[in-house]
């Protein structure tokens, strides 16, 4: 985008994490001079806009109304009004809703501008101390079922560098899980709060992640950047051993899944080999 703001576009403007003095003087422009606001939350959003005295109006878009609301932004982009598209927080289409938005106005020819902002990601992975040239976004994890072991599984097996988002009642169940997959010594920054007056950055493993909200209950929003997988080796272990190993995993509390999925990452079997082994362990 030059000074002008072209007919018929749709910009993705990135709006503060938390602290409103990271957002920037184009984003201001640009959601001053386009005809309409698309928010997740216009209440949110409202308090922004009254912050840098924007009066342009709103109209809400979110997970649960997209699909009813798609129709009437592709129409009104398309009569040639101008569309600034915010979350939040950080920048649309990222984890967010937004993403359907944008490919549906591609395949429609509608113009797309990017207004770049600040992201949680980007931002925990500055100062994780970790390898930042090459890394994985993951988002935030499934609930729960066969895709979330699936997704913890990709991650135990990782070699780059891994960011996750995590709300705070979900947090202690995805470090348990994370600990079950990777080994409690994974190392990890825990960003909490991130650019906010409670801004917290923890530098720690797995274990100490745990033990950090063993009695307390954690608050806020967290980012996760999580160390890599070192390369391993495989061992040559006999089927007699391997069904040993599962006993002691099964024993310490682990599913058949999460004891084939641990033994796979150091055996040459696959996952599916030693979770039949385990099945066959019942009724032996």
């Amino acid at each position: 985008m030059a000074n002008s703001i072209a007919t018929g576009t749709l910009y993705i403007v990135g709006t503060p994490i938390g602290n409103l003095e990271d957002i920037t003087l184009r984003a201001i422009k640009t959601l001053n001079a386009v005809d309409l606001i698309a928010a997740e939350d216009t209440r949110q959003t409202g308090k922004l806009l009254q912050q840098f005295e924007i009066t342009t109006p709103q109209l809400s878009y979110h997970e649960h109304n997209r699909k009813q609301r798609e129709p009437e932004i592709i129409e009104k982009l398309e009569q040639g009004n101008t569309i600034a598209l915010v979350t939040d927080a950080g920048m649309p289409a990222v984890s967010d809703p937004g993403y359907d938005l944008v490919k549906t106005c591609l395949s429609r020819g509608i113009s797309v501008i990017p207004i770049p902002g600040v992201t949680a990601a980007i931002t925990a992975l500055a100062v994780s101390g970790l390898p930042s040239n090459r890394f994985v976004f993951e988002g935030f994890l499934p609930v729960k079922g066969k895709a979330r072991d699936d997704r913890l599984y990709a991650i135990a097996q990782e070699k780059r560098t891994i960011i996750l988002y995590e709300s705070p009642h979900k947090l202690k169940k995805t470090l348990q899980d994370l600990a079950s997959f990777c080994g409690e010594t994974r190392q990890l920054m825990l960003g909490r709060e991130l650019t906010k007056i409670y801004e917290t950055c923890h530098y720690l493993s797995l274990k100490q992640a745990i033990q950090l909200y063993q009695d307390k209950q954690p608050k806020g929003e967290y980012t996760l950047v999580i160390a890599g997988a070192e390369q391993t080796h495989h061992l040559n272990l006999s089927s007699a051993e391997i069904r040993n190993e599962l006993k002691q995993l099964l024993a310490q509390g682990m599913t058949r899944s999460q004891a084939s999925k641990q033994l796979a990452k150091v055996t040459s079997l696959s996952r599916q080999q030693i979770y039949q082994l385990s099945i066959e362990l019942e009724g032996s």
